[in-house]
């Protein structure tokens, strides 16, 4: 058996129409959706993912706004460029970039964006609504996580989900999306013992790390969905996964790849995320 690809680049591509016929729709009520990106610094994959970003807004006819600063900016100007978005009406999305230069406190940062704009999803506040099934947005990649298993119309109903990983960007929310619809989770990491017994437990396994190979073929039940969120490099230095790819898909029935999985799906969500913002403001 030769698992079936959950494609991330042809999904992205039909929720992005969809973003797309709706911001046109906005458009012509006079609200053109706005995402504002803070870039700090020079480091190389930050760069890439806010070039992608942005691109992802004019295909989808948002207005974007990229601002970059040296890695010398001091903490009090950049949460003074933050609370001037705040404040600015054409903007419906701020998203600082991380990592962030070492003198600068991440959490604070995050915490300085307004909730009505935290489309990132990363506030104490949107982690709360999260948690308590309240409406708020959702983080990006494991929304473009819960998004691919629709896609391929699976129901969590009484399905065991393992998320490898417990990171508050990914595995966390990940893990209460998973439960939100009726899956029984269980959350791995460093310090679980047998990571192997788990897996062959798993319906459905996020390997969510970004450690090579963390995932192998004899740590997956036949059949079992998985969703690869890490981005390494082969000895080759070619772009790869948390999932030993190759073998594991001799023995999944979905598996996503990498590239082209969960990264475009995780862009495309922000883009959502953003709309979304926009429409509140109707």
């Amino acid at each position: 058996m030769t698992a079936q690809l959950i494609d991330g680049n042809a999904l992205s591509r039909q929720l992005r129409a969809d973003v797309a016929a709706r911001v046109t729709a906005l458009k012509a009520k006079g609200i053109t959706p706005g995402l504002a990106v803070i870039l700090v610094g020079d480091d190389p994959a930050s760069q890439v993912y806010v070039r992608n970003k942005v691109k992802a807004c004019e295909d989808t006819g948002m207005h974007s706004v990229l601002e970059r600063y040296g890695a010398d900016m001091s903490e009090a100007h950049l949460l003074a460029r933050i609370e001037a978005l705040n404040n600015d009406p054409g903007i419906h999305g701020i998203l600082v970039q991380m990592p962030l230069p070492k003198h600068l406190d991440p959490h604070k940062v995050i915490e300085a964006v307004s909730t009505a704009k935290d489309v990132d999803g990363y506030s104490v506040q949107s982690a709360g609504e999260l948690m308590t099934g309240l409406p708020g947005f959702r983080s990006c990649t494991p929304y473009g996580c819960m998004k691919m298993l629709e896609s391929i119309r699976y129901d969590l109903k009484g399905k065991n989900a393992v998320v490898i990983g417990r990171s508050n960007t990914v595995g966390k929310p990940m893990a209460m999306m998973l439960l939100q619809q009726n899956a029984t989770v269980t959350i791995c990491h460093s310090g679980t013992k047998d990571l192997k017994a788990m897996t062959l437990q798993a319906d459905v396994i996020v390997a969510a790390v970004g450690k090579r190979n963390v995932l192998t073929a004899d740590m997956v039940k036949p059949g079992a969905v998985v969703l690869d969120v890490g981005m390494n490099r082969d000895d080759e230095g070619r772009l790869c996964g948390d999932v030993d790819f190759e073998r594991v898909k001799e023995v999944a029935g979905y598996i996503t790849p990498v590239p082209g999985g969960v990264g475009p799906m995780t862009i495309t969500m922000l883009m959502v995320n953003t709309l979304e913002s926009a429409e509140r403001t109707k």
